[in-house]
């Protein structure tokens, strides 16, 4: 009997894109409507702390056996632009086949800006999509 991974397609790269955008003066206009209360970036949560980047998420990348880049929304190419027009922050897988969105803004923020929720929601969405990560860190 097939596995579900024989017929799924191998995941190549994420990209996770935050909700704001990037630069000195972008990541102050964040820091400041967040403090104010009139801006959220979830995946900001899940990746960073008050002042860094949260060593939990560096270990949790590390583990994933492909390259996961942590891109703003102005430092996006095209194709990653055409796919995460309006549902950042969100998660990209890359495949063979192209980019597809895996995580959009309602399930990144139901991770509550943990790492361990946000990876079990990431294995989900990959499960849900046939999508699978190399040989050996797909558990």
């Amino acid at each position: 009997m097939a596995s579900m991974t024989d017929h799924a397609s191998t995941v190549r790269g994420l990209t996770g894109v935050y909700h704001a955008d990037g630069g000195i003066r972008g990541e102050l206009a964040y820091v400041a409507g967040k403090l104010l209360g009139r801006v959220h970036c979830g995946l900001c949560d899940v990746t960073h702390g008050p002042l860094y980047r949260k060593r939990q998420w560096d270990s949790f990348v590390a583990g994933l056996g492909v390259s996961f880049h942590l891109v703003h929304l102005n430092e996006r190419d095209p194709a990653i632009s055409d796919v995460s027009q309006g549902v950042t922050p969100c998660v990209i897988a890359h495949t063979d086949t192209g980019p597809i969105l895996v995580l959009d803004a309602q399930q990144v923020d139901a991770a509550n800006g943990d790492v361990e929720t946000f990876a079990d929601l990431l294995r989900d969405a990959l499960t849900r999509h046939a999508l699978s990560l190399p040989t050996g860190h797909d558990k």
